[in-house]
């Protein structure tokens, strides 16, 4: 019987342990989007995880939506993972980079030319984002021409090209937390009247559009997606979540990923998903060693992803497995921008 220290095949990679490590935003980049050399000592550190998720990384220019933020779009980009990658590689580990395009999250401060950033509609954000200068609203989006979607959904695949010039092992693409691929499938963000909106099959279509061309680069068997139906995030509602998801797994099946990210999060009980996919399922949200551990034993997943426990631990897979204590992270410092809160929280004596 499978434990959560147990191997795994997951697609074209073994796993020594069902422990994954979530992404999550630090912060850590330059103005250019270029990571700062201290990333690849945070991800070292913690190489023990059965599987690295890096944070999120935007895709093309058009795609940043925060500040501090890293790209996978220019060479300068590449180099600074490519130093991440052979470091984690060093240590043994195993590292996927999670591409997503922010969409209507971002602002123009950011974009090219200071434009509006774009969507499936023109529907704003409520609420606030945070910049250098303090908190600014949401901006009205543009909606994307049908005939330019095809075009946004291949920068994925691009930004995976240079995420294997890069060394990662894999990609996982983010289709959750009401960015770009979210938004197309909440059906109170996408208002859409052509082949991308209205019926659930058709808001799928961007999501298995983007999948479909990373797949064409990296190959099926090095390709993860992550969802979190009806987040609490970025103004998520997702009335028809329980028509919408099924077909997500459908669609992601026939495409013959390696795996399905679920977070749980929200109304939607997101692991009932796992017997329409064909791949393995990673739970994640809200675990506990015991949780986890049950979750694998009982086989309602194959892996669990742990977030906020790799903060202050990065030995987070050893504590476990002897029962030792966990440190507590530095709230004030996740998104700070040096090394404190981010690479000095030490390994367990």
């Amino acid at each position: 019987m499978a434990d959560l220290f147990a191997p795994l095949r997951l697609g074209a990679l073994d796993l020594p342990n069902r422990i994954v490590m979530a992404p999550m935003t630090r912060s850590r980049a330059d103005a250019n989007g270029v990571p700062l050399d201290i990333v690849a000592e945070y991800y070292a550190q913690r190489a023990s995880a059965g599987l690295i998720v890096t944070e999120a990384i935007y895709v093309s220019a058009m795609a940043k939506g925060y500040v501090r933020t890293p790209g996978l779009v220019t060479s300068e980009q590449v180099a600074a993972w490519k130093k991440v990658t052979q470091t984690v590689h060093g240590k043994g580990g195993r590292i996927f980079a999670q591409l997503y395009h922010t969409g209507r999250v971002a602002l123009p401060d950011w974009l090219p030319g200071g434009v509006a950033p774009v969507a499936p509609s023109a529907i704003a954000i409520n609420g606030t984002n945070q910049t250098d200068e303090g908190k600014k609203p949401f901006v009205m989006p543009r909606a994307l021409e049908t005939d330019e979607i095809a075009g946004v959904a291949a920068e994925y695949g691009q930004a995976a090209q240079r995420a294997m010039e890069a060394g990662f092992d894999g990609i996982e693409v983010h289709a959750a937390s009401g960015y770009l691929i979210h938004q197309f499938l909440d059906a109170t963000i996408n208002t859409r009247t052509d082949r991308y909106g209205g019926s659930a099959v058709n808001r799928v279509r961007f999501l298995r559009e983007a999948v479909e061309s990373v797949v064409a680069v990296v190959g099926k068997d090095r390709v993860g997606v992550k969802i979190s139906p009806r987040i609490k995030f970025n103004d998520v509602v997702e009335p028809d979540a329980e028509e919408v998801y099924p077909v997500v797994a459908r669609e992601l099946s026939e495409c013959g990923i390696a795996y399905l990210h679920g977070a749980r999060q929200g109304a939607y009980e997101v692991h009932n998903l796992r017997a329409l996919f064909s791949g393995a399922y990673l739970a994640g949200s809200g675990f506990d060693f015991e949780k986890a551990n049950d979750a694998i034993v009982s086989g309602t997943a194959d892996a669990v992803v742990f977030g906020k426990p790799f903060l202050a631990n990065p030995d987070l897979p050893r504590r476990y497995r002897e029962g030792l204590d966990l440190a507590q992270p530095d709230q004030g410092t996740i998104y700070w921008g040096g090394a404190k809160g981010y690479v000095d929280y030490p390994a367990h004596m």
